[in-house]
């Protein structure tokens, strides 16, 4: 993370204040939420690639800007995008434009699709699921060694496991699987190069795309089939709303879920007294599974909405045409929603619940509900199996991969013992 001097959009509006620049190689996530919260419910911020935003940093912010309609996803209120200052290969415009969807849309278009991928995840449905993801989470761990041997929990457990269930959840081949994980690693680095930009976006749709005439000739009961179900009954779903929607279900439904394995793992073996307090029955994996999406929020930061009017924040003012990113690693951490002691992890926290890491208001995760399943079943079976658990390298030497949306670890090597 560095600053510059400068007008907080780069525009000739705002006020004259520091710039953050968020450091595009994630070397201190922490130090740098830290830094954009002492800069006030709204801070001036340039992400990757020299591109000037605006972050919401506080709880209470977050929750009105969150649900206030002049904040809107069309991009086409972007100044900076209509004025073609945003270049087709920026690393971030996967994230910022990624197609029509529920998440680019709001009012009526928002509520028809998201109405849709709702009804395929009815609290009915999605506890439905239980058993498959308790199968594949056992099959996945019978796979683990235990000879001592250090092994990648994050490869070989927190990955596959998420990436099996969405894949079933929208009918994706599971052949494809390998090869959407690669493509997905650049869509979300900040380091994929320029000219591989539109190569990866490109090829990402065409996987998608190629998926709906399968479903179309072959239904079956998953989320894209679903969706070609509806457009065919009266819904009005063109295909690009199809092939974004599926998109963004499997780029949502993965990472989340891996990071929050993956950031349970690391915050229990590093406070080994609320692993203590967890496996002997005092303390429920619930609250494991709400302290860590609090304070090591699987989504770091959230592109992107866009002011349509001048938006008061405080002392601040987001300005007209300007973008806003809602930085959740810095808004888990918030002392006026969570205490004195917000950062510190602390599984009998009595405000864990109240995190708002799955987003709040109209653009609230479709998908939170299965995410904690997933975490859910799959924590206390990975204890169950290998109570003795423990992290292979120190906590400082485990590295951020350069993601500046996700809270995302390059690996976590640990020893599971027998």
């Amino acid at each position: 993370m560095t600053t510059d001097t400068g007008t907080g959009t780069g525009t000739g509006t705002g006020t004259e204040q520091t710039r953050i620049v968020l450091d595009p190689f994630v070397s201190d996530l922490d130090g740098e939420s830290d830094a954009l919260r002492a800069a006030g419910p709204l801070a001036a911020v340039e992400l990757p690639g020299g591109v000037p935003v605006w972050a919401v940093t506080h709880h209470a912010e977050a929750r009105q800007l969150l649900t206030d309609p002049r904040l809107v996803k069309d991009i086409n209120v972007w100044g900076a995008w209509q004025r073609g200052e945003i270049p087709p290969d920026w690393p971030l415009i996967g994230l910022a434009n990624p197609g029509r969807s529920m998440l680019t849309v709001d009012g009526v278009d928002h509520r028809r699709l998201r109405t849709l991928v709702a009804q395929a995840l009815t609290p009915r449905r999605v506890e439905g699921m239980r058993e498959n993801i308790s199968k594949l989470t056992e099959d996945l761990l019978d796979r683990l060694p235990t000879d001592g041997s250090v092994v990648d929990l994050k490869a070989e457990f927190a990955y596959p496991l998420p990436m099996y269930v969405v894949a079933d959840l929208m009918g994706l081949d599971r052949s494809r699987l390998p090869r959407i994980k690669v493509l997905f690693e650049k869509f979300f680095s900040t380091q994929t190069p320029p000219e591989e930009v539109v190569a990866t976006l490109t090829e990402l749709a065409r996987i998608m795309a190629e998926t709906v005439p399968v479903k179309r000739a072959r239904p079956g009961d998953d989320l894209t089939s679903a969706l070609i179900q509806a457009s065919e009954d009266g819904d009005h779903l063109t295909d690009e709303e199809i092939v974004s929607t599926l998109q963004l279900m499997v780029a949502a439904g993965h990472e989340t879920t891996i990071s929050l394995i993956v950031n349970a793992v690391v915050n229990l073996s590093t406070h080994p007294e609320q692993r203590a307090m967890v496996l002997s029955g005092e303390a429920d994996w619930s609250a494991v599974i709400e302290e860590t999406l609090r304070y090591s929020t699987p989504t770091s930061h959230v592109l992107i909405r866009f002011a349509t009017e001048d938006v008061p924040v405080g002392d601040t003012v987001l300005p007209a045409g300007d973008a806003l990113i809602v930085s959740y690693a810095a808004i888990g951490r918030d002392e006026a929603a969570h205490g004195g002691s917000a950062g510190a992890f602390d599984i009998t926290r009595p405000t864990a619940g109240r995190h708002i890491s799955f987003g709040y208001g109209p653009h609230v995760c479709p998908g939170a509900a299965l995410s904690r399943l997933e975490a859910g079943v799959a924590l206390p079976a990975l204890y169950a199996r290998f109570p003795a658990l423990e992290l292979a390298v120190p906590a400082e030497a485990l590295r951020n991969k350069p993601v500046v949306t996700q809270n995302d670890l390059y690996e976590l090597p640990v020893r599971l013992g027998r």
